[in-house]
């Protein structure tokens, strides 16, 4: 996970999406990006998660995803499984306790697309 320090101005070629944008809409302006930019005004909105599978689910997109805006380090472990692979932490924010909550859990008990793919191909080699 990329750690973007809170006071870093984000990059001008990324494409920035308000979390009420409609992804699949804006596959062709996605494709054209290496960086989408995902914002949670609210820590407790998590319409930013279910783009972010959007993304790497359905339009494979292998781009950075940056999570922006309200993000705390208690949502590092999900923010990585739903596919963001770079975060700028709210300012209160310690990364190190960001870095420790990646730890936090080894397994779960839902899979998101890509741990599912993984399954359905593992199933079919054993």
């Amino acid at each position: 996970m990329l750690f973007v320090a809170p006071e870093t101005a984000l990059l001008a070629h990324a494409l920035q999406l308000d979390n009420t944008a409609d992804v699949m809409a804006q596959r062709e302006s996605i494709a054209r990006h290496r960086t989408v930019v995902l914002h949670f005004p609210k820590w407790t909105d998590g319409r930013a998660y279910s783009q972010a599978v959007l993304l790497r689910g359905r339009l494979h997109y292998t781009g950075q995803i940056l999570a922006v805006g309200e993000v705390l380090a208690d949502m590092l472990p999900l923010l990585r499984r739903c596919g963001f692979d770079a975060v700028q932490l709210r300012a209160d924010q310690k990364v190190e306790s960001a870095r420790r909550a990646l730890g936090f859990f080894d397994t779960h008990y839902q899979t998101v697309p890509p741990e599912r793919a993984a399954l359905a191909t593992e199933s079919t080699t054993a």
